[in-house]
């Protein structure tokens, strides 16, 4: 039992389990955008959207924790174009890559409050690559 106790130690001391989390929010992340592209290449550019976004909301939270970022105030969740500026003051990523997140949150919002026509299946296929590109350069 000791010895086990001593090798997790060793494996937290080096990142090790913390890699290993980043792996395992990447591959349900993938997952979840391998579902959004096979929703559009179905022709159903809405609900590709919002899982889009759903899972790049999840992505920016997780990366509020590990960076630190709190994501309650007052017992109450933060918005994520909150979480967005506090990860972009925190250092997490620069000014640029917020108004990126900005957009495809927006986008987001429309496919989920019925603004279907403020959007195409374009800049659908855009979103979720790059919010795939995203999840890849910002692991959480």
């Amino acid at each position: 039992m000791r010895t086990v106790a001593l090798g997790l130690r060793d494996d937290l001391a080096v990142g090790w389990v913390e890699s290993v989390v980043e792996l395992v929010h990447a591959d349900t992340y993938r997952d979840y955008l391998e579902m959004a592209e096979g929703l559009l290449a179905k022709g159903y550019k809405d609900a590709a959207a919002v899982i889009t976004g759903t899972s790049l909301e999840v992505h920016v939270r997780a990366l509020c924790v590990k960076n630190g970022v709190t994501t309650a105030v007052a017992g109450r969740p933060k918005k994520a174009d909150t979480m967005n500026a506090d990860l972009t003051k925190a250092g997490a990523y620069d000014g640029l890559q917020q108004k990126k997140v900005t957009y495809w949150m927006g986008l987001r919002n429309k496919a989920a409050h019925g603004n279907y026509a403020d959007y195409d299946k374009d800049e659908v296929r855009q979103f979720i690559d790059g919010v795939q590109s995203f999840m890849m350069k910002y692991p959480a």
